[in-house]
């Protein structure tokens, strides 16, 4: 898999981050440096783990489907994508839901928006793609992401925050239909 859809997954699979970050920091009121850290911090961390555990689980049964493992990395990636697109149409009343000040609603963000990564981690294990530069790339465009979304969230609001979710749904499934595109054509 080469280096921009490394790339744009890491960017599709961040947006969920993005938006929670987004709304920590309209929560927040104003961009604060260490609790924006912390944020990045855990999502970071959490989305370069989950890829790599979901390969993991995945490198035990690859053999079993490696006859149709284009099909399965084109539904899992049109899945979380839909979800996402899904999601993003939903009303959100995060400011009364969540501290991010506090260290438990930060780990549990950060479980929460990490789940899809799982699933890729997942696809990338059956497509035989080497998970240590994808989870680490996936890791630091969501760290980046999120200290960005914090500070954009206490600067502007959430004004952008559901549309972000839409766009990186739309960038997952568009991701899926080409690894399937591609070996469609392969087949030809």
């Amino acid at each position: 898999m080469d280096f921009i859809t490394i790339l744009l997954i890491a960017v599709g699979l961040a947006m969920d981050a993005f938006a929670v970050s987004i709304a920590s920091g309209v929560t927040l009121k104003c961009f604060q440096f260490r609790p924006a850290f912390r944020i990045a911090l855990f999502f970071g961390g959490f989305q370069a783990v989950m890829p790599a555990l979901g390969w993991l689980a995945g490198s035990g049964f690859k053999k079993y489907i490696e006859s149709y493992d284009h099909w399965v990395a084109f539904v899992l990636l049109a899945f979380i994508g839909s979800k996402m697109i899904y999601e993003s149409f939903e009303i959100k009343k995060t400011e009364s839901r969540f501290n991010p000040n506090k260290l438990a609603t930060v780990f549990i963000l950060a479980i929460a928006t990490s789940i899809d990564a799982l699933a890729v981690g997942l696809s990338f294990s059956v497509l035989q793609v080497q998970i240590i530069t994808p989870a680490v790339i996936i890791g630091i465009v969501t760290f980046l992401l999120s200290l960005a979304g914090v500070y954009i969230g206490g600067k502007f609001g959430s004004i952008f925050e559901n549309k972000i979710e839409l766009m990186g749904g739309l960038v997952l499934i568009g991701i899926g239909l080409k690894i399937l595109f591609e070996h469609l054509l392969f087949l030809s």
